[in-house]
């Protein structure tokens, strides 16, 4: 044998041994494993069901915008190739932000007459990406993906047709790279450099190392965050593709670029048009935080492209301190007042930013007018963190602040145009009190084309609209609330056996509206409706039902309890024609996400509706109801720490409670046999699904996509736990299905996108957990989905999601006979 591949052959064996051997118990992998697979019909039929219009009210209220949109993109169009860098998804060819769904036709529909008109003028299998109405409404600005790029378009409405705006190609990786400015005449634009250095090449033979130092300093919180710059290299390519020039356009196409070309992460155009707020990157970047926590130079230009001042120059925020509400030392959040032509607003921490820190004030609120030559002015001193501001007018701005430790909000009016008036606090209540929520303010466009609160026409009021979350379900409302009198007058709510919700103000008083409404048979459409009750609601919108043949779907909300007494809720549907006192009990799926709860109270509040559209989603459990599988979605799973408890404190005990509440019911109701239940859930539902399998012998089965297993690799928090693995080593150790991988004795299906994107999900999760069973002797399978992020994107990927679904829960669940001697109980 010649010495070179002497060399070789140990790594081949290595490599190739875990795809051609069969040990402890594994099957060797079936070679067609690496073709895409296609589920049953009736499966196909879900994931290839046409799609409802996207509905845009305009700011007027006078005409809708509806955008067609096509079947899922192909695993073709998904692989194309893809930057990841600082937590940025690019795709290079187009210099935009990654970007899977397209609308692919646009209407007019009138809301007097209810006539559609089909827009003409546009390119053949267009893909159109972001809209944006003008204040007028005689226009809408969208952009095109081509070829080589993002274009801008415009639709003139009384004509419903579109042109090319500009040749030029907007550069929207960081936005949709447009907007409306200072009315309906002329929009701000991100732009490509007209002249621009080739893309730096990554080198074939590195330079040196790549390297990481830290120079010491309290404990901080890093997320484990994906898409981290690696090399020098990277941080280049990362500044080619944020390089952006700004400019102007009008509506007849006449385009002026500024002069200077600016590595870009955002640009705010001042309401008046005049001026534009840039934030541009300052080096050195950092290989293990997101680009949003790189240094930043905040300047501002004017519209001719001259610098007037700098605003502010943030440093890395490298070491944040612990917790939630933690925040930077120092200015940030700037932004523009909506209402004024270009008054600066922007936060200012307290106490260093770092909640441990005993303080009355934790955040000042400050603005400051153009030509900013005046000291800021302090607006509002908070005394949690600041968590928003809606701006109306010199006398109407709401503030909401919030405290995650106590899951407390509260919102203030503030008078802007008098700094030194008092707040007055309108709502308070706990953020996770879903009863007490009184809904969010209706938001109009104002003259400059940007969103400001909706009041009574003499200001003495604003409305408000929510869920409306009662013990009977989701109850969508809207209503007038009394600035004076503090105090809410209702002026619509959703009514079964319909769920239906307010999509906008048709007049100033609130008494005409168009409303999206729905039932458990009936898809959504658009509905006028006269509150003062001259006439009848009438129909907008005709859009037929996708799936007719699962149309007879029964859904309810049932109640339970668990043994500690919380009460749970869920949502069981049952599958066409099903009737549990003739037919029997059936298989069954749950499917499920475990929450945090600071009150057994807030725990036990329902949630969602009976009366929404049996939506069949092929992200959803639901799914399988066609597959005649019953389905328990949504079952309450809380963790509840009350007081200065944690609620991870006892995770696996609560979890257990939460499951066991859920099964005996479904058992009890006759709609499951209590041999026959698989769970599953995707992402923090995965990891509750091998926690499931693990602790207890409640679930013949279980289906975990996208999930973590193992804390110790997410040692700086996750989902609400801010305390690290160092502080809670016993919570991070005990919550870990990994540790107890050895005690799964059913059936595990996992499934992960190659590429996941989301913050501590890593694939290598997955993997790890897969060899552990593998090597344990569990019966498991894992299945990288290539080019897929959390969620799944490509027909392929959902396709053969489904059939490993469905073929799993077929093999281990559907004929799944009663054990000899039972299973043993929940208990370890």
């Amino acid at each position: 044998m010649p010495s070179n591949l002497r060399r070789l052959t140990p790594l081949l064996l290595l490599v190739v041994s875990p795809f051609c051997l069969s040990a402890n118990g594994a099957r060797a992998v079936n070679p067609n494993d690496g073709i895409y697979k296609m589920p049953p019909p009736e499966l196909q039929a879900i994931v290839d069901a046409p799609r409802g219009p996207n509905f845009k009210l305009g700011p007027q209220r006078k005409t809708a915008l509806l955008m067609s949109l096509p079947g899922l993109p192909g695993i073709a169009e998904v692989a194309q190739p893809e930057l990841r860098l600082a937590g940025l998804r690019i795709n290079p060819r187009t210099r935009a932000a990654s970007q899977f769904e397209f609308g692919n036709g646009l209407s007019i529909l009138d809301v007097t007459t209810g006539k559609t008109v089909a827009v003409s003028g546009l390119p053949k299998n267009p893909r159109i990406a972001d809209t944006a109405w003008s204040p007028d409404e005689q226009w809408v600005a969208f952009s095109c993906w081509v070829e080589g790029g993002v274009e801008l378009w415009l639709l003139d409405v009384k004509k419903a047709r579109v042109h090319r705006l500009i040749a030029d190609k907007l550069n929207a990786t960081t936005s949709p790279g447009f907007e409306w400015s200072d009315g309906s005449e002329q929009l701000f634009v991100h732009l490509l450099p007209l002249r621009q250095k080739p893309l730096p090449p990554a080198p074939f033979i590195p330079d040196g190392p790549n390297t990481l130092e830290t120079k010491g300093g309290k404990t901080t919180q890093n997320r484990t965050y994906p898409d981290m710059l690696k090399t020098p290299t990277d941080s280049a390519i990362l500044d080619w593709e944020l390089q952006t020039q700004l400019g102007f356009v009008n509506t007849k196409g006449e385009l002026h670029r500024l002069n200077p070309v600016l590595t870009l992460s955002k640009a705010l155009v001042s309401p008046d048009g005049k001026m534009i707020l840039t934030t541009q990157l300052r080096r050195p970047y950092s290989t293990m935080l997101p680009m949003d926590r790189f240094g930043q130079l905040i300047e501002l230009w004017d519209k001719q492209g001259k610098k007037i001042k700098t605003v502010a120059e943030r440093p890395m925020r490298e070491r944040l301190p612990i917790g939630s509400d933690a925040v930077q030392l120092g200015p940030r959040d700037f932004g523009w007042r909506t209402d004024k032509p270009a008054t600066l607003y922007w936060l200012e921490a307290q106490a260093g930013g770092d909640p441990e820190v005993t303080a009355k004030v934790r955040d000042l609120l400050v603005q400051q007018p153009a030509p900013f030559n005046t000291p800021p002015q302090k607006l509002m001193e908070l005394a949690w963190r600041f968590a928003s501001v809606q701006w109306g007018n010199d006398g109407l701005a709401l503030v909401t602040e919030s405290w995650w430790k106590t899951r407390d909000t509260r919102t203030w009016r503030i008078h802007p145009g008098a700094a030194d008036a008092k707040p007055e606090l309108l709502f308070s209540r706990k953020t996770e009190d879903q009863y007490a929520n009184q809904g969010n303010p209706v938001i109009e466009l104002n003259q400059f084309g940007l969103p400001t609160l909706k009041t009574t026409p003499d200001e003495k009021a604003i409305f408000l609209a929510g869920l409306g979350a009662s013990p009977e379900g989701d109850r969508p409302f809207l209503d007038r609330y009394d600035l004076t009198t503090k105090q809410s007058v209702h002026l619509f709510r959703s009514q079964a056996p319909y769920y239906e919700h307010v999509v906008g103000l048709l007049n100033d008083n609130g008494s005409r509206i168009i409303t999206s409404r729905e039932s458990s048979d009936e898809r959504p459409n658009y509905f006028v409706r006269d509150l003062a009750g001259n006439e009848s609601p009438r129909a907008l919108t005709n859009f037929a039902t996708p799936l007719p043949q699962l149309k007879g779907i029964k859904k309810q909300q049932i109640r339970y309890a668990r043994a500690d007494g919380v009460e749970l809720s869920a949502t069981l549907y049952l599958p066409a024609g099903y009737e549990p006192k003739r037919d029997g009990p059936r298989p069954m799926l749950m499917w499920a996400y475990p929450r945090e709860f600071k009150t057994a109270d807030a725990a036990a509040q329902v949630t969602g509706s009976a009366y929404k559209y049996n939506r069949i989603s092929y992200n959803s459990p639901t799914v399988m109801l066609a597959r005649g599988y019953t389905v328990l979605d949504g079952p309450g799973m809380p963790i509840i720490g009350e007081g200065k408890r944690e609620p991870n404190d006892t995770y696996i005990e609560q979890l257990k409670m939460d499951a066991e509440a859920a099964v005996d019911e479904v058992v009890r109701l006759g709609v499951a046999d209590r041999h026959r239940i698989a769970i599953g859930g995707h992402s923090y539902g995965a990891f509750m699904t091998a926690n499931l399998l693990a602790h207890t012998r409640l679930f013949r089965a279980g289906i975990a996509r996208s999930g973590a297993y193992n804390r110790t690799l997410t040692p700086f928090g996750f989902q609400s736990e801010d305390r690290n693995f160092w502080q809670a080593e016993k919570v991070y150790q005990d919550m870990s299905p990994f540790n107890f991988a050895n005690q799964i004795k059913d059936p595990l299906l996992m499934i992960h996108g190659e590429q996941d994107n989301n913050t501590g999900t890593f694939p290598l999760q997955s993997e790890r957990m897969y060899q552990a069973l593998q090597g344990l002797g569990a019966v498991t399978r894992l299945v990288m989905l290539p080019n897929e992020s959390h969620s799944y994107r490509a027909r392929e990927s959902i396709m053969q999601m489904l059939w490993e679904q469905d073929r799993w829960l077929d093999m281990y669940v559907k004929n799944a006979k009663p054990e000899v001697g039972g299973r043993e109980d929940s208990n370890r």
